[in-house]
């Protein structure tokens, strides 16, 4: 029979404590996909984001972005896992949506310019911009981007995406209109943005499920998700939005109602471009506080 030593038995009994605990704090909805998943998103949501009036609570948006972004990195505080996206050398510019109908929140765009900050970024090497990125002397010479939009709807492209939200850098964007906007992988290959992003922020606050024409917004066929989604991987994150927005109009038609046209641009970022992952199968999907009619 093998000695063992009480130094070497309680050694092999921490480990193992330590192991149990790491399987019993491990969120239930990651572990389905473990052996599969290739890209993690992280989805958090608060019933209370809203409960002060019509515009979100910023310090719960702060306390969302923090929560999720430690879980996505691994990180056990905020300051960590913001300083493992951005470094004080860091040139940062925040791709923010500037959609009068439903724009990025002003509270998101504001918290992660001073998250960008707190890790080290000097306050002139950081900007907010969206349709004047091309001009931008921040964005001209950045070398971090954070992309960060709302979810919804959209007439040309059938959802509007992380993956659409770079097409103002694009020298003429309606190149990329065809075929229900089928190329937009594409815009990560640009020189403005190729290699450059850290953070991908889908806003599932009040996503828009339903349109009847372009450009406008309908408060009717949005609604209160209070989420958001982060991750790495931009085709993941969108994936996920466009579950939670099909499930949504199923819910509310009472019927299938496929988007027209239809969101195409996501599954080919992954199987023609590469890029990403779009197969819910793979991947791992966190899913942090309020869960009730999170549809996916």
């Amino acid at each position: 029979m093998e000695s063992i030593s009480r130094r070497e038995l309680l050694k092999r009994t921490v480990v193992m404590a330590a192991g149990s605990s790491l399987l019993l704090n491990r969120p239930i909805t990651a572990w389905a996909n473990e052996k599969e998943a290739t890209a993690k998103v992280v989805l958090i949501r608060n019933q209370n984001l809203f409960a002060g009036g019509a515009s979100p609570d910023p310090a719960i948006c702060g306390q969302m972005l923090d929560e999720a972004l430690c879980n996505l990195t691994g990180k056990k505080n905020a300051r960590e896992a913001w300083a493992s996206i951005v470094k004080p050398t860091d040139v940062v510019g925040i791709k923010t949506n500037a959609w009068n109908g439903l724009p990025t929140p002003p509270e998101l765009d504001e918290i992660l310019k001073t998250r960008v900050q707190s890790a080290g970024v000097k306050e002139e090497n950081v900007s907010i911009d969206d349709r004047g990125v091309k001009t931008n002397p921040v964005f001209q010479r950045s070398t971090a981007l954070i992309n960060i939009r709302p979810m919804r709807t959209h007439a040309w492209a059938g959802v509007g995406t992380l993956l659409k939200n770079y097409i103002m850098f694009a020298e003429k964007p309606s190149d990329y209109h065809d075929d229900s906007c089928a190329s937009l992988a594409e815009l990560h290959d640009l020189p403005a943005v190729k290699g450059k992003t850290r953070l991908y922020v889908l806003v599932l606050f009040t996503p828009q499920f339903h349109h009847l024409t372009a450009s406008t917004f309908y408060e009717e066929f949005s609604w209160k998700y209070n989420g958001l989604a982060i991750g790495f991987d931009p085709v993941a994150i969108d994936s996920v939005g466009l579950r939670i927005i099909e499930a949504k109009r199923k819910d509310y038609f009472k019927e299938e109602r496929p988007l027209n046209p239809p969101a195409k641009h996501i599954a080919l970022a992954d199987t023609r471009y590469h890029m990403g992952t779009s197969d819910p199968a793979k991947i791992e999907l966190v899913k942090i506080g309020w869960d009730e009619g999170s549809f996916v």
